[in-house]
């Protein structure tokens, strides 16, 4: 990282900034080009990289390319505030993200599917119990990221 100043690295700051983030970016690869998509997630940390989970249908573009290589890479950002300067070259903005690669691969197993699918919800609700419908849980796809590599950064003026 260049900027040595803005790295974030302690687990508790990274944590608060996936925490924070409402959306994530999910580069897979098509070929020899990216596949981007934004999806929301959850997360969970288990040791010394988060494991993020997403939830989608059970069939698509994104399970096609994960089944070809489950190589992924990610990026969340928050805390977007725009700063003016006195000259037009002087704006910047404050921002804090999180960004990383791993291996996305499809949850099989229904306790860690169900894990999944917890984290995603207490992410986005604050919450800690959830009972979820058999048809729809069944219906629906959990993803996994274990992840391998993890960069912080924040800019604050």
């Amino acid at each position: 990282m260049r900027r040595i100043d803005r790295e974030v690295r302690e687990k508790n700051d990274l944590a608060e900034i996936l925490q924070k983030a409402d959306t994530c970016h999910l580069a897979l690869l098509d070929g020899d080009l990216p596949y981007l998509v934004a999806l929301n997630y959850g997360f969970l940390w288990t040791g010394i990289f988060p494991v993020l989970y997403f939830h989608c249908a059970r069939t698509g573009k994104k399970l096609d390319l994960i089944e070809t290589n489950g190589s992924g890479f990610f990026m969340v950002d928050t805390d977007h505030i725009l700063v003016s300067g006195t000259a037009d070259c002087n704006w910047g903005m404050d921002y804090a993200s999180v960004s990383g690669a791993g291996l996305v691969s499809v949850v099989a197993d229904k306790a860690e599917r169900k894990a999944g699918l917890d984290s995603l919800m207490r992410h986005y609700t604050g919450r800690t119990e959830f009972s979820f419908d058999d048809r729809v849980f069944d219906m629906t796809a959990i993803l996994k990221m274990t992840v391998t590599s993890l960069t912080g950064k924040r800019k604050t003026s």
